[in-house]
């Protein structure tokens, strides 16, 4: 029986770690669909392995980088520019495991729940693994393109910002996604089906006109972010964020709606900007009303057990009666 579980181990070790790279790989390809240019260099306004990476690492421990780097590899691999193994390309797959591997190292350090059910773990996923563990791959990967002469030393920075942007917005938009799945366990009722469709009927004739007007009218997807949010918590307001940012995207890099005439670099700004405060309002929010909720829910638990124990405690006393008023003779 020992040695039938000491075999098992290394079996689900390596079938764990082909299913992240081929989640790495597939959600690469993915990303590489959209891509704007900057500087004359391409990058992709959300990068969704990022956020495959951190999400299997804290959902699987340190042990999925290996399968984040394979993925990395074939992602690198996949592209004109790197169609051999190059020391350029060692680099930059080193950059994006590093980083993911940072990021949750930085989240187990402030005991990050997966459930997102706290405020200071959406702080934690935006300030840490978002905007603090992507400069990591941003840096490197910016880095060799620089020191392979891929890309002139004068645009290192402009170039830095659109990847470590991307990378960002990989980590939040995906990441919560994707925990937010792994958690998913009640079922729904149908009165909230029908809500729920509601929402999903609103999203989709919203955020098209949104998104592809030519009039700037990216603020109507905020009040059905907040809407989701208030009456499905996380999942709600992910469902409707990834959606929106999806659209924005396509919309951006086809240079129509609200990005028509404009130039690559005030695209990336105008995309990059939207996509990061409707993340940052639905993790933030979604993360508030939830901790709110359970907080609540604690303390009518607490109410509970407490009239509980008092039943209990005077259950087989009876209620005490008043001493006898003594009259008074003189009355």
């Amino acid at each position: 029986m020992v040695a039938t579980q000491e075999m098992r181990r290394p079996a689900v070790f390596a079938l764990q770690t082909l299913v992240i790279a081929a989640c790495y790989y597939g959600a690469g390809r993915l990303g590489l669909m959209r891509r704007l240019t900057v500087e004359g260099a391409v990058f992709t306004p959300i990068w969704p392995p990022s956020g495959v990476a951190v999400a299997a690492l804290l959902l699987l421990g340190i042990r999925a980088w290996l399968g984040i780097a394979i993925g990395a590899l074939l992602v690198v691999l996949s592209l004109s520019s790197f169609s051999t193994l190059q020391p350029s390309a060692a680099g930059i797959v080193a950059g994006n495991t590093i980083a993911p591997v940072c990021a949750y190292l930085l989240l187990l350090a402030v005991h990050f729940r997966t459930d997102l059910s706290r405020f200071r773990d959406g702080l934690a996923l935006v300030f840490l693994a978002a905007l603090g563990a992507m400069t990591i791959s941003a840096t490197a990967d910016v880095g060799v393109l620089v020191v392979t002469d891929k890309l002139a030393l004068g645009d290192f920075w402009p170039v830095w910002l659109a990847w470590w942007v991307g990378d960002a917005m990989g980590v939040l938009i995906v990441t919560p996604v994707i925990l937010m799945l792994y958690a998913i366990r009640a079922p729904v009722g149908l009165s909230r089906w029908k809500e729920a469709a509601l929402i999903l009927v609103a999203a989709a004739v919203l955020v098209p006109v949104a998104t592809r007007s030519s009039i700037s009218m990216l603020f109507l997807v905020y009040p059905l972010l907040i809407w989701a949010a208030l009456r499905f918590e996380l999942a709600g307001s992910l469902v409707c964020a990834l959606f929106a940012s999806v659209m924005a995207t396509v919309a951006a890099t086809q240079e129509v709606g609200p990005f028509h005439r404009l130039s690559h670099v005030e695209v990336m700004i105008k995309l990059q900007a939207f996509n990061g405060t409707m993340a940052l309002t639905a993790l933030l929010l979604s993360a508030v009303i939830t901790e709110q909720r359970n907080t609540r829910r604690s303390v009518e638990l607490a109410c509970q057990e407490l009239v509980e124990v008092l039943e209990h405690l005077t259950a087989g006393n009876p209620t005490p009666r008043p001493p006898p008023v003594e009259e008074d003779g003189h009355a």
